[in-house]
């Protein structure tokens, strides 16, 4: 997801390291799998470790699918995620390999993790620590707010901890998921957990400030979907940051996929970059292997990383059933994201900081309905030479600076981002007290057009799928296509969902249910 400017360079991956042979399997197998991004990465590690001979393929240049990385004028960019939690499922990986994650992979634990403005002139810091966070929502909004957040967040950790082993760790389309005794107690606390009510509703029966709603509403959008339509369950992801802490890697972002390609092939994975997959092929309900930029090549099995909407549009025959229900939910947001090189410091701008609209409700609506989004957005700004100095020149900050835009339709992107950018330019100099269009000393942009047509992510859909149905969970693609043998999904669309961690996981519960098949 690098962009598209002529004078950005993107950052190679490494060939370096040594090969390991794969330890052998009876019989071997060899799989193929379609995307480098971190979910087929996560899975073709794991699917290397077990043995099998493993095959990445991606029409890009480079791995990392939207966890990509550039460099402009000086300035090095972070090009898609920003926001990094659990980072033990990276380190899991190279433990696995028989790693020490420190060695290939580290990271910086952010005390402070988002600073927030409001139009009124309120300002807010949120730390990890939830007794820091009740000290300065004391401070800001009162005693009664303060007491609420620590229910919020207990709330928020009981959820957590209550669904994740079972919900998001496993497989929701694997009968041993429900037989485990366990998952009994999740699905008797149902009822408490939130699926009947919007995270709005579950927002304002804690807070009684309008501002802390706006604010935790915000956590919709960590997987693309709105905080008036998705279930109030996802009051958990604040956990994530608030109780397990939020993180910057060592290198930046794209630091991840980075490690884990070296990782992988350390461990014998082949990569082919720049082969295009333009089918899946299946012959008598099994995979044969795949075609890629004109070759056809022999598979055992298929590891798809791919969105599964373009997946069944153009890469799986058309016998193939298609799941009608998982096709048909709502497309999650995209971005519309500004690379700044940005010739001086602001000691408001933090590692991450947001900027908040005058009415939430009303921006949901227009970003759900093509309406006029880009009036006043809520603007989110990502610095990395805050904890990373060398990104930026010694004068400067790199901003990466979004705004959540619907996923592509047709719109007239060519109109619509310019009145986004003067927009977006008009707050952030409102609330800087400088003219920070002056200070832009380089610049790139990243849409949906350009992310659908990099990523195969129809419409340039972050996350897939949104979240807006309480059902969405289980309407997600599961991890393997039970009608074709040897078809397996992972990745932002297929289950447990998009963003890093859970791409994680998604890579990791296909390649466990690989080796179930494959004992």
């Amino acid at each position: 997801m690098s962009p598209t400017s002529p004078n950005s360079v993107p950052l190679e991956n490494s060939q370096e390291g040594p090969v390991k042979e794969p330890s052998p399997v009876h019989p071997p197998s060899k799989v193929g799998v379609v995307g480098a991004g971190i979910a087929g990465i996560s899975a073709a590690i794991r699917l290397a470790v077990a043995g099998a001979e493993v095959h990445v393929f991606d029409q890009n240049s480079y791995t990392g699918g939207k966890l990509t990385a550039f460099i402009l004028g000086g300035y090095r960019f972070d090009a898609g995620p920003s926001l990094f939690t659990l980072p033990h499922l990276v380190d899991e990986l190279f433990a696995l390999a028989g790693r020490s994650p420190r060695e290939h992979f580290d990271y910086h634990s952010l005390d402070r993790v988002c600073t927030y403005y409001w139009p009124d002139g309120t300002a807010l810091a949120m730390h990890s620590s939830v007794e820091q966070n009740e000290a300065e929502i004391k401070r800001v909004f009162g005693e009664r707010e303060s007491r609420a957040v620590r229910a919020y967040f207990e709330a928020a950790r009981k959820k957590y901890d209550l669904t994740a082993p079972f919900f998001l760790e496993q497989s929701l389309h694997r009968m041993r998921t429900f037989l485990d005794k366990r998952v009994l107690k999740v699905l008797t606390s149902l009822p408490a957990l939130g699926l009947l009510n919007t995270l709005d509703k579950e927002n304002k029966n804690h807070f009684r400030d309008p501002r802390l709603v706006q604010l935790f509403n915000r956590y919709a959008t960590y997987n693309g979907s709105s905080p008036y339509q998705t279930p109030g369950i996802m009051q958990m992801i604040t956990h994530l940051e608030h109780g397990l802490g939020a993180f910057l890697p060592v290198g930046g972002m794209h630091e991840i996929s980075q490690s884990l390609t070296r990782l992988a092939q350390d461990l014998g994975v082949t990569f082919h970059l720049g082969e295009r997959v333009e089918r899946i092929v299946v012959e008598q309900g099994k995979v044969q292997g795949l075609e890629a930029a004109g070759r056809v090549y022999a598979f055992d099995q298929v590891v798809c990383n791919s969105d599964v909407k373009h997946a069944y549009t153009h890469l799986l025959p058309k016998e193939v059933k298609r799941p009608a229900k998982t096709l048909a939910q709502q497309p999650s947001s995209s971005a519309l994201i500004f690379y700044w090189g940005i010739g001086a410091k602001f000691d408001k701008t933090d590692v991450h900081t947001i900027f908040f609209s005058e009415d939430y409700q009303r921006e949901f609506e227009r970003i759900h309905n093509n309406g006029p989004f880009w009036e006043d957005p809520t603007i989110y700004v990502h610095v990395t030479s805050k904890v990373e100095p060398q990104d930026a020149p010694e004068h400067g900050e790199n901003w990466f600076v979004m705004i959540n835009v619907p996923a592509d339709q047709g719109q007239d992107w060519d109109r619509i981002i310019p009145m986004a950018r003067a927009k977006i330019l008009e707050r952030l100099s409102k609330e800087l007290d400088t003219d920070v269009e002056q200070l832009i000393e380089v610049e790139d942009v990243l849409e949906p057009r350009t992310i659908a047509s990099r990523t195969s992510s129809v419409g340039g859909a972050l996350y897939g799928t949104s979240s807006n149905d309480r059902m969405a969970a289980f309407l997600r693609h599961p991890n393997k296509k039970n009608n074709v043998e040897g078809l397996y999904f992972c990745g932002g669309s297929a289950h447990p969902g998009g963003g890093v961690p859970l791409c994680l996981l998604s890579g990791k519960i296909a390649a466990e249910w690989w080796q179930d098949d494959n004992q």
